[in-house]
């Protein structure tokens, strides 16, 4: 639609002629970004999928008439958005979520941030993400992403819808697909796993079926709280694995939001950061507000013995992709190599790191 002039919206009104559709997984990425209740967010990402299929002229048909509103997953606040941004006025929603959490995440790591190159721990609905695969791919190439890796839980996580051996080899026909799709964009969606790591050290998910992956995060996320040596010897174990390419949130820990505050697990992280310089298995720096693991000490401790890192939004939303910026002041301030960050490397280089 063609950009009208101020006179012609309205007292005050600016130009807007991305969209509708735009407009609605606009305002839900920023309200991801910022960290609001999941409920506002499906409003908006219900909606946009709502009028995707109907097509630009039976929306502005629909808008024309007044009966937007009566199509299903369409409720007020969304068609005063789909309405304004059909006449070609900029929604006074978008405005606001602009305002609210457009800027900076964070002051600092700018010039780190902008060298990664992708991201080695994001989740899909096909677990407990909240967006489709493809939704997180798009997502990522309007980042910047040369690659994503998709990282849907392993079975023994049922909390989580962690994926049986056969949902993943499905999953991974529909990531081929999904490239197929984006072919010649320049971005990769890479086949991956955050697979727990079980009491023994061992891996949550058959060899074969890692062994189909282009990149693995272990992870622990049961009995937290394992005696010290017990937890020292299931993390060495888990991360000498050949197939192990990501030690992913060490500590387990949560410092703020919504689930709560908890401890960290007990360990001898110097033995654990010793194997993975080693074995070459990189240390996570999740960027997830609410857990900033491993904790500063740790992360000084794991740069000194000279493991190498990923920096990892651990989204389980598009707008959560941005998180990497958490996680790119927190290596900068600690000094880290930017060599010495996986997902800095162009993606051939990582995915022969990952092999090997």
């Amino acid at each position: 639609m063609a950009e009208q002039t101020p006179g012609e919206q309205g007292t005050g009104e600016q130009a807007y002629d991305d969209g509708p559709v735009a407009a609605l997984r606009r305002i839900a990425f920023l309200l991801e970004r910022g960290r609001e209740d999941t409920y506002k967010v499906k409003a908006f990402r219900g909606a946009a999928a709502a009028i995707l299929p109907l097509g630009e002229e039976a929306v502005a048909a629909a808008v024309a008439d007044g009966t937007i509103r009566r199509v299903e997953g369409v409720g007020p606040s969304t068609a005063t958005v789909i309405e304004q941004a059909v006449r070609g006025q900029r929604p006074d929603r978008l405005a606001r979520a602009e305002a609210e959490h457009g800027g900076p995440l964070v002051s600092g790591g700018e010039e780190l941030h902008a060298l990664l190159r992708g991201d080695l721990h994001s989740h899909s609905d096909w677990s407990d993400g909240g967006s489709p695969i493809e939704e997180m791919a798009f997502s990522a190439i309007e980042l910047g992403r040369e690659y994503q890796v998709l990282t849907d839980h392993s079975p023994r996580l049922k909390v989580a819808r962690g994926l049986s051996a056969e949902r993943l080899a499905r999953q991974l026909d529909v990531v081929d697909a999904v490239n197929d799709h984006l072919a010649g964009s320049g971005f990769t969606l890479l086949k991956g796993i955050e697979v727990d790591i079980l009491d023994d050290g061992g891996l949550d998910q058959s060899d074969d079926m890692l062994d189909r992956l282009d990149v693995r995060v272990a992870s622990v996320h049961s009995k937290l709280k394992m005696e010290a040596d017990a937890m020292t010897r299931r993390m060495v174990a888990a991360v000498r694995n050949p197939r192990v390419n990501v030690l992913g949130h060490c500590t387990g820990r949560l410092v703020t939001g919504g689930r709560g505050r908890r401890a960290e697990s007990t360990f001898d992280a110097q033995a654990v950061f010793e194997a993975c310089a080693e074995t070459g298995t990189a240390v996570e720096i999740n960027s997830r507000p609410e857990r900033r693991d491993p904790p500063t000490r740790l992360l000084e401790l794991a740069r000194d013995l000279g493991c190498l890192f990923s920096i990892d939004s651990d989204a389980h939303a598009p707008g959560q992709l941005d998180f990497l910026a958490y996680g790119a002041e927190r290596a900068e301030a600690a000094g880290i190599d930017p060599d010495r960050i996986v997902n800095t490397w162009p993606k051939q280089r990582l995915l022969e790191w990952a092999r090997s």
